[in-house]
């Protein structure tokens, strides 16, 4: 079963500002092996497969530099279809001696993790088998325990160039400015699931049973400010609904709740209570 298709509500795709169009396309081609799927002279589209996109990037003429301790992006991360592929993508991190931010076993998945060269975050994963995720009171067990560099490095092969044929946007994580009523947004509003806590400062979201879909941190601080328009960083993201009156329903909740959904250019956009800005679609 794929957690990212239907019946799931799961996140496609995400759009960012960048700093140096060419720089970051440089970065997304030949480090983290993306392809073109279309490009303008300040906008790319980036994809696996040459027909589905998981990633824009975009350089506004006014564009600033990423601002700090503000909301939107912590990281997004790629879900990769197998182990090895995450062993060769490391292996060819290091051989490009690009910088690790770190490795971390999360027990549901192993996971690499870096930064573009505008300090974007980005994970690179893989998932163990659900058949080995452990639940608990309607929680599943995560933990942050050391990357097993040896056996990934063996299982890797030579000669990584591009990502894997179903890679896919596995999940975004977003600096939020608290917690209360961004679960309310998320789960009462969107029809989330809270699948996992970290203390008071952080929650895993998910739907269909998935590890999460979607993290949400205070660890910019409670009250963050929304980032300018202007900043390095996230756009917006795209939530997939698995159907019309799923995302109608969603839609109408919001409302009822005080959050505005409007139409711009025939796709529904909402914001979250820190300003994380949300394209509601249906494939």
């Amino acid at each position: 079963m794929s957690f990212h298709e239907k019946p799931n509500l799961y996140v496609s795709k995400l759009d960012l500002r960048v700093e140096d169009i060419k720089r970051s396309l440089a970065f997304y081609q030949e480090i983290i092996g993306f392809r073109i799927l279309n490009q303008s002279e300040k906008r790319a589209v980036l994809t696996v497969d040459g027909e589905n996109a998981l990633l824009s990037i975009e350089q506004p003429d006014d564009v600033i530099p990423k601002q700090p301790r503000t909301t939107g992006l912590y990281h997004f991360a790629l879900l990769l279809p197998s182990r090895t592929d995450l062993g060769s993508v490391l292996k060819h991190l290091l051989k490009h001696r690009y910088p690790l931010q770190g490795g971390s076993d999360h027990l549901v998945s192993e996971a690499l993790y870096l930064a573009d060269p505008d300090g974007n975050g980005i994970e690179i994963y893989v998932d163990r088998s659900p058949s080995q995720w452990n639940w608990k009171n309607g929680e599943v067990l995560m933990s942050t325990d050391p990357i097993d560099v040896d056996g990934l490095l063996a299982e890797g092969r030579d000669g990584w160039r591009n990502l894997p044929d179903g890679t896919k946007m596995g999940h975004i994580h977003l600096h939020v400015s608290e917690l209360e009523k961004t679960k309310e947004f998320y789960c009462q509003g969107l029809g989330f699931e809270v699948v996992c806590k970290y203390g008071n400062q952080a929650l895993f979201i998910s739907s269909g049973g998935y590890h999460h879909h979607i993290g949400l941190n205070t660890w910019n601080g409670i009250g963050a400010p929304q980032a300018s328009d202007k900043s390095v960083g996230l756009i917006d993201y795209t939530l997939v609904f698995p159907s019309d009156n799923e995302r109608d329903k969603a839609m109408q909740r919001l409302k009822e709740m005080g959050y505005e959904v409007t139409l711009k250019e025939k796709v529904y956009v909402t914001i979250d209570p820190s300003g994380n800005r949300i394209k509601l679609t249906v494939i």
